[in-house]
């Protein structure tokens, strides 16, 4: 832990965790471009289909889910600035890669190929700049914040990926797909040059477990995690076609309710967490996601089902951030990088599956039973994590 952690001397708290923060926000604003105009660009200028285009998307998240355990043992053993300078970097290498894509459009293999080595570089830098961004966050406060500095860092992955898709757009518009790729090199440029002038925290002493066992340790906070992120990818990926299919109208208005009420909780509520305990935040935030999940279900009219996005919002919001910190201290602090590594790989898996399973759920138009079974997830989470508390929680923290 650095001496400003240990006094308390240095800039103010919240402003030592903006100051590395931001550069998770930099990163998620590339990758948010991204998301908007990669589809159409697979699709309409090198001609090809749905599935190929859906390929580029994931990849990225598959190697994302790859490369977590990499980026947890670069922030324990070399240090969490130096994971998330990698990560940096890979980032402007997705960029640089994109750029190259867009120039090869007229060669749609040598375009489509170069864009999924884009994706996979982008992957390993999601996880390498959010890895290194929480624990060199951590490092400059002090543990006691660490929930702070996960509801920071979400703030500032969310916050990007609401912008990054409209910039996305409008970069297109005015300068074609080539400024995707350069917008990404230039912010990056940008997010190194910062970076390499923040103060360093060093790597904490101590030993070094193997993967499987710190994998083992958060396991079970990581499942409540798992099914508690289900609410959230069934409404970011089926909404709309939830509101198409009951013919309202207005569902990109609840997305966006969504967001700001995710965002809004972790501003305002975040604290709730040092000081009842990650545990009970995460019990009432499992509880209140279901229900808003159930109103979704059975909503009649768009008003009601907006409601329901709303609570759905901020119940998912400290759900990350509560368990997570419960989660952290089922390991030493040398191994602090590998538990998060593995902590957020649950949230991987979870989204990356919700797509294939809520279509098979809905494949006869019936965007309700998804939502049901998405409710139900999150009562089980909220079982898990009540049986975790009365097994862990006089034990740790929490």
């Amino acid at each position: 832990m650095s001496s400003q952690a240990e006094t308390g001397s240095g800039p103010p708290l919240t402003l030592r965790i903006v100051q590395v923060v931001c550069f998770t926000f930099l990163a998620y604003l590339v990758i948010g471009m991204q998301l908007a105009v990669l589809p159409p660009f697979v699709h309409d200028t090198l001609g090809y289909g749905a599935v190929l285009a859906g390929l580029v998307i994931s990849t990225q998240y598959v190697a994302t889910l790859l490369s977590r355990g990499f980026a947890g043992r670069t922030s324990d053993m070399a240090g969490p600035k130096r994971a998330a300078l990698i990560g940096l970097l890979a980032c402007g290498g997705s960029g640089l890669l994109m750029t190259v894509a867009a120039f090869l459009r007229g060669e749609p293999a040598l375009a489509l190929g170069t864009m999924l080595l884009a994706r996979l570089a982008l992957g390993m830098g999601e996880s390498c700049v959010a890895t290194g961004c929480i624990i060199w966050g951590i490092g400059r406060v002090g543990s006691a914040h660490t929930a702070k500095v996960i509801s920071w860092n979400g703030i500032a992955t969310y916050g990007a990926l609401a912008a990054g898709a409209p910039l996305g757009v409008l970069l297109v518009a005015a300068g074609g797909f080539v400024m995707i790729g350069l917008s990404g090199v230039a912010l990056m440029a940008l997010a190194l040059l910062l970076a390499w002038g923040r103060p360093p925290v060093r790597a904490e002493g101590g030993e070094r477990l193997p993967m499987h066992r710190v994998f083992g340790r958060v396991a079970p906070y990581g499942m409540g995690l798992a099914l508690g992120s289900v609410g959230f990818g069934v409404i970011a990926t089926f909404i709309t076609l939830y509101y198409a299919s009951q013919g309202w109208a207005g569902a990109a208005p609840t997305l966006s309710v969504f967001g700001v009420c995710f965002v809004g909780v972790r501003l305002v509520l975040g604290w709730t967490i040092a000081h009842f305990g990650g545990y009970r935040v995460a019990l009432c935030s499992l509880l209140v996601e279901a229900v808003g999940l159930a109103m979704l279900a059975g909503a009649g009219q768009a008003g009601v089902a907006m409601l329901g996005a709303a609570l759905s919002g901020i119940g998912f919001s400290l759900i990350f951030p509560a368990l997570g910190v419960v989660a952290v201290e089922r390991v030493s602090a040398s191994n602090r990088g590998a538990a998060l590594a593995a902590y957020s790989v649950f949230i991987d898996v979870a989204l990356g599956v919700t797509g294939p399973l809520g279509g098979w759920i809905a494949s006869g138009g019936r965007y309700g039973p998804m939502f049901v079974v998405a409710a139900a997830l999150s009562l089980a989470a909220a079982a898990l994590t009540g049986g975790l508390y009365l097994g862990y929680g006089g034990k740790a923290r929490g």
